[in-house]
């Protein structure tokens, strides 16, 4: 094998990795703010965990986050804004990147 290849091997590696940390932490950061959501609607425990589970799903609709908002809109109705859920979305996207990293070291 050459060094080419070697390079080449480690590029690939490396992209699969941070797709694979990209994917879980977009996910993670779903959860997050589906936990977030299901406490504004008064769910606990179990409960909340099924519907953070539901906003994680809703992903899976289309590409990008404006399933995911659209579901979470229509659940909240009038305890959150689209902005506040939007803003919510970003700040769970850093807690769960430094999750995700702290779980790494």
């Amino acid at each position: 094998m050459t060094t080419f290849d070697d390079r080449e091997n480690a590029f690939e590696s490396k992209f699969a990795h941070d797709e694979d940390v990209k994917f879980k932490a977009t996910a993670r950061s779903h959860k997050l703010t589906g936990l977030w959501a299901a406490d504004l609607l008064g769910k606990s425990g179990d409960d909340a965990t099924a519907y953070a589970i539901e906003v994680v799903k809703s992903d899976f609709e289309e590409a990008g986050h404006d399933d995911v908002v659209r579901k979470l809109v229509a659940d909240l109705g009038d305890k959150a804004s689209e902005d506040e859920i939007r803003a919510k979305m970003a700040e769970m996207t850093g807690v769960a990147q430094a999750q995700i990293m702290n779980e790494a070291e």
